[in-house]
């Protein structure tokens, strides 16, 4: 007789604790909240309706990057002052906890928001009491305050650049004014070891949960290995990494996070498997680098933070979820998270990411439980490793109360 399928349900996905280990602020607005804001602040809009932009910005499936990241241009734009950005932390954190996400690392470049009257340490702090705002309303609920069910917990990560348009920001445009003496390539590693520094003094003075260090933007042409002082700052002052690679390039971006920046994740890595991208010419050379990068990868689980829907969106090559690199992840053994990237740019939410990992991959009750509970073991969790373990060991507890209710009889 074949085993019975396992196919979970809605409800039953909502219920279980979750995590989103991969989700950027900028790109997980709430969309009457952009129009709001962007009234008020006199920003245009190609459209001030949430059906019209749905039509002209937000879309359900785009060409490529390219056309999936001018949605930030008109997100960045409303997210420049205290109240703006307050209201998008404290609401992102209520839209995650009310599909069942209990634990949040929300990331972002603050260099983006900043500027002459808003620090970047000001700029953290603001983030970081919306979102504290919301976990105290959380906390009066039922089942958290008699503890039996696990709190809401919530950590930051600051995002440098790879590259950057002095347009775009006006603490870069102030940036490059102040060095331009210096060839802006060599600007955009400074830029990055000076978010370093006040990520580690947000962390160390002012007590915020800074919990890790990220590197994004475009990959090729724009070599990690440049960033390697700022990350070589971060690891000595114990901030934990995480780096954008293998997202729109292979192998080799993700062999330069892991050794030449101390990642200690991986956000995307869809391009993994793309032996095309090895500078190697013979096939055997070429599958050496890769069965050794896996290896390493493997061995120090080293956790991919996967975005099913981002990816379908920005690589016009992949068609399907069941074509996406992660299934061969899966086959590797390698240790996965699935998360969001953009709740508003992509149009999802965790529930719907997990759901398509499961009927595309066919994760059976063990491995979907495994992978869900390794997402808060591979936490950048900003409290102390024993609060830690016992937070994790209540979520499995809390987990394993979920299956019995929904998946027993």
């Amino acid at each position: 007789m074949s085993k019975k399928p396992f196919r979970p349900s809605a409800d039953f996905l909502k219920a279980i604790p979750k995590t989103d280990l991969h989700v950027h602020l900028g790109g997980s607005l709430r969309l009457s909240t952009l129009i709001d804001f962007a009234k008020k602040q006199n920003v245009d809009l190609p459209s001030y309706t949430e059906s019209g932009l749905m039509e002209t910005v937000f879309k359900k499936q785009y060409s490529g990057l390219a056309e999936y990241l001018k949605a930030f241009y008109y997100t960045h734009r409303v997210m420049r002052d205290p109240e703006s950005l307050e209201q998008i932390a404290y609401e992102l954190a209520w839209d995650n906890f009310n599909e069942g996400v209990r634990y949040i690392e929300i990331r972002f470049a603050p260099q983006l928001n900043a500027h002459r009257n808003f620090t970047l340490e000001q700029v953290l702090a603001t983030v970081h009491k919306g979102l504290e705002r919301a976990q105290k309303e959380i906390h009066r609920s039922a089942g958290i305050a008699s503890g039996k069910e696990p709190p809401f917990e919530f950590g930051i990560i600051g995002c440098a650049m790879r590259k950057f348009h002095e347009k775009f920001s006006d603490y870069f445009h102030d940036f490059i004014k102040i060095h331009c003496h210096t060839p802006l390539k060599e600007l955009y590693p400074i830029a990055s070891l000076e978010l370093a520094r006040a990520l580690v003094e947000a962390r160390d003075s002012l007590g915020l949960p800074v919990v890790g260090f990220d590197l994004a933007g475009e990959e090729k042409g724009w070599p990690a290995e440049d960033h390697k002082a700022s990350f070589d700052f971060a690891h000595k002052n114990f901030l934990n990494k995480t780096v954008h690679a293998g997202e729109a390039f292979g192998p080799p971006s993700i062999f330069q996070a892991v050794t030449d920046l101390h990642a200690d994740r991986i956000g995307h890595a869809t391009h993994l498997f793309a032996t095309e991208d090895i500078d190697a010419t013979d096939p055997k050379a070429k599958r050496k680098y890769l069965d050794g990068l896996v290896q390493y990868l493997g061995e120090r689980r080293i956790t991919i933070e996967v975005c099913l829907t981002s990816n379908l969106q920005t690589i016009p090559s992949l068609t399907s979820i069941s074509d996406h690199p992660a299934k061969k992840m899966l086959e590797h053994n390698l240790s996965v998270t699935f998360c969001t990237d953009n709740r508003l740019v992509s149009q999802t939410t965790v529930c719907n990411e997990i759901a398509m990992a499961q009927k595309h991959f066919q994760l059976d009750q063990k491995r979907l439980k495994d992978i869900i509970i390794y997402g808060f073991k591979r936490s950048f969790f900003p409290k102390s490793y024993r609060e830690k373990r016992a937070y994790v060991y209540q979520v499995i507890d809390y987990y394993e109360a979920m299956e019995k209710k929904y998946l027993v009889g």
